[in-house]
């Protein structure tokens, strides 16, 4: 049968069968693009597209959403979990750093099946990974060891909130905290999510760092874990392991350095105003 008859029969403009397609099939953007998803290999099209930015290629986030869906590089979705019903008051906090620090454990294991666990200090402000210390064994009184060294260098908190795990409610810290003056918050047991910024961060960390990573060594995985250990000299960021200035809910894309200095002078700082302290 001819083509004539064809579209004839079908009812269809013979131009546009005959059209072929003169786009560029943008090799290279999308051989980039595969680089980028197998580095970062829970990151979606809107994270690889900031990536893709900050390396010099300026496309467009519709593009670079077509590419990253026509290369099959989506996240394979988590199965979300039932959401409490009611509502949560807001946070006592004044929206500046240095107001409130979470404290929480994750854990995990070397290739050798020796298990070990990280101890997470975050912001919950600036959101910021202010100390990830790996150890197999993290007591009471390393806990206060490290909080001391971290309070040297960055300042004292306005209160410490964490769960009521054996390390965080011994006889060191209890002691710590009357000498110094420090006002520690237990959260309620069975509620994780009174604590939820330290949560969510140890969901990230984990989505992204140890389940990713196979440790050799525990040596091994301080070097993985600690600070600066794969990001780019002289820039701040929120989690150690990561190349990418992300909080959660971020003000447009704005790097933990820049928040800092914002937040210390909210008042003048369009980004975010303090909000009041709960009566």
């Amino acid at each position: 049968m001819s083509e004539r008859r064809a579209c004839r029969v079908i009812d269809a403009d013979r131009k546009s069968v005959r059209y072929r397609s003169t786009r560029d099939d943008d090799a290279a953007l999308r051989e980039k693009l595969r680089d980028l998803a197998n580095q970062r290999r829970r990151f979606g099209y809107r994270r690889l597209h900031i990536l893709l930015r900050r390396d010099g290629i300026m496309i467009n986030r519709k593009k670079t959403q077509r590419l990253y869906r026509e290369e099959g590089l989506a996240v394979r979705r988590r199965r979300s979990r039932r959401r409490a019903v009611g509502t949560r008051a807001p946070a006592p906090v004044l929206a500046l750093p240095n107001q409130r620090w979470s404290l929480d454990f994750v854990h995990d294991q070397m290739v050798s099946g020796r298990r070990f666990r990280v101890l997470n200090v975050v912001d919950d402000v600036t959101r910021e990974c202010l100390a990830a210390v790996p150890d197999t064994s993290i007591s009471g009184h390393r806990v206060v060891r490290e909080l001391a060294e971290l309070i040297a260098r960055r300042g004292k908190p306005g209160m410490i909130v964490s769960d009521n795990g054996t390390e965080l409610t011994s006889n060191a810290v209890l002691a710590w905290c009357g000498e110094i003056g420090m006002e520690w918050h237990y959260i309620a047991p069975g509620k994780p999510m009174q604590n939820g910024h330290v949560e969510s961060f140890n969901g990230r960390m984990r989505d992204e760092l140890l389940n990713e990573t196979l440790f050799l060594s525990l040596a091994h995985a301080r070097v993985e874990i600690a600070p600066g250990s794969r990001t780019t000299t002289g820039r701040d960021r929120t989690r150690p392991w990561d190349t990418k200035p992300r909080r959660h809910s971020p003000p447009n894309w704005i790097s933990n350095g820049p928040l800092r200095c914002a937040l210390r002078a909210p008042l003048r700082s369009p980004l975010l105003q303090p909000r009041s302290c709960a009566k």
